[in-house]
């Protein structure tokens, strides 16, 4: 053999050799990992502070999360069904808007007033002591 090819084999089974780990690690099943279809959030994390006040509500990932009562919370997909804009939560009016094109949605995701003509994808909540648990069905 060759120089040249004793290294290229020898680097070509280093780099094996070196990601092999990663690879089957990432197609093993990890008993502690969370459900998929699940977002928790850590009501005590410093970045969902706003969920401390009623009225207050955060974005995670595709959902806006609103504190709506002492002990209720509503989750329901942030994206307007009309265009796709991000909406907000007004809680003097308690409704959910879309800023954009002025679509007004009630806090369980019922449109109220157009353009959109389609409600809002809601999302169950469970409060576990300081955390929340949002199922996604995912």
């Amino acid at each position: 053999m060759e120089r040249k090819d004793f290294i290229q084999r020898f680097a070509i089974g280093g780099s094996i050799l070196l990601t092999q780990p990663i690879l089957f690690s990432a197609c093993s099943k990890d008993d502690d990992m969370d459900d998929p279809g699940e977002i928790k959030i850590d009501l005590t994390h410093a970045s969902n502070a706003a969920l401390q006040t009623v009225g207050g509500f955060i974005y995670t990932g595709n959902i806006i999360v609103i504190r709506t009562g002492t002990n209720t919370y509503m989750a329901l997909s942030k994206i307007c069904t009309h265009e796709g804009f991000t909406v907000s939560y007004n809680h003097s009016s308690n409704q959910i808007i879309c800023t954009n094109h002025g679509s007004v949605f009630t806090t369980s995701g019922a449109v109220v007033d157009g353009p959109a003509a389609t409600n809002l994808r809601t999302y169950s909540v469970i409060v576990d002591g300081d955390t929340l648990i949002i199922n996604t069905g995912a």
